[in-house]
């Protein structure tokens, strides 16, 4: 929490209420800065930011700094809220806004070109998850990556025993050098004999000690890498079942063209945000196309084509940060004397 000893010195609402494309369900989000108390500076009582909720954090000027000079989106559109959206500012704060300016350096393509890339991204990589879940994604067993080696053919393990009607727990296996996980299958009808192919509750096959003399019934492999594969993807799927942004995977249900309209708003805002820095040296907080936008997030435009021109414009983007008369970086020394200037703001 912030304590008596942080003082606040800007506050101001962020997000889609500020960039004008906030819908009905969209929440209020706040972010700020404060200054420490200098015994706290010098001591182990520092800390970066404060977080009193996943909708509200503060920044300590330092940390603020330090995002600005790395061309962080989100805290360089601070120095550029509109009025109506700041609920504190203070002289201390108005230091950094003069000087503006000298924030918008070649890093703003790197910045706000590679979150608008990964913003395509994540919009594309729910088309997997949406398919996952209409083909009733299950847990899997190790059994059922299992494959009896026959005749110059392969046959699921399950389709084998059900053929010779053999229970599993009957089998044994008996791991075959120089042959990566492959086993000879053992089969004695008696219970208790053998350990079994598998465990309820394991990853791995079992193996058991077979008495000299036994002939096997059949090569058997385990394909551990796909079955690898299934636990980390299903493990990916059950973490974006109960992570997933709910209103964005109702629009997409809604839409059906497979593709997050809302990571799309952000890539396309990002976009025309990095183009604005480089052409006019300004940052438009509250959107001029919020409707345009909204457009992409409701899904009421071809999702596909839009994808398709951001990935056009980062290229043009690209060329046009490599031409342009930015600095490539924020100059050190005016950094470390603004701070040292704010830091003499603190009672």
């Amino acid at each position: 929490m912030l304590e008596k000893e942080h003082k606040i010195i800007f506050k101001t609402l962020v997000g889609s209420q500020a960039y004008g494309t906030a819908t009905p369900q969209s929440d209020q989000d706040f972010k700020g800065v404060f200054i420490q108390h200098p015994d706290d500076i010098l001591s182990f009582n520092y800390v970066e930011q404060i977080e009193l909720s996943k909708d509200e954090c503060y920044y300590e000027v330092r940390r603020f700094l330090q995002l600005l000079q790395s061309a962080n989106p989100t805290v360089l559109e601070m120095l550029f809220m509109p009025e109506a959206c700041i609920l504190e500012k203070t002289e201390a704060f108005d230091l950094i806004v003069v000087q503006r300016h000298k924030f918008l350096t070649k890093r703003c393509f790197q910045s706000f070109g590679g979150y608008a890339a990964a913003q395509i991204k994540k919009a594309k990589g729910l088309d997997k998850k949406m398919n996952w879940e209409k083909t009733r994604v299950i847990r899997k067993k190790p059994l059922e990556f299992c494959y009896i080696y026959e005749n110059g053919k392969t046959m699921s393990i399950e389709r084998f025993l059900e053929r010779e009607n053999i229970q599993q727990a009957h089998c044994g296996l008996v791991k075959l050098e120089h042959f990566k996980d492959c086993y000879a299958l053992y089969h004695k009808p008696l219970d208790g004999f053998y350990k079994g192919i598998v465990s309820d509750f394991s990853n791995e096959v079992k193996l058991s000690s077979v008495p000299k003399g036994e002939v096997p019934v059949a090569v058997m492999y385990f394909n551990k890498d796909g079955y690898s594969t299934h636990c980390k993807d299903y493990k990916e799927y059950t973490d974006w079942l109960e992570n997933r942004n709910t209103q964005s995977y109702v629009d997409v249900q809604g839409h059906q063209q497979q593709i997050d309209g809302k990571n799309l708003l952000h890539c396309r805002r990002l976009i025309d945000t990095a183009f604005e820095i480089v052409t006019d040296r300004t940052i438009n907080v509250k959107r001029p196309n919020a409707a345009e936008l909204l457009k992409i997030r409701r899904g009421e435009v071809d999702l596909a084509s839009i994808i398709e021109q951001a990935e056009k414009d980062l290229v043009e983007l690209e060329q046009h940060y490599q031409q342009a008369d930015l600095p490539n970086d924020v100059d050190k020394e005016f950094l470390n004397h603004l701070l040292l200037q704010i830091r003499h703001y603190y009672p």
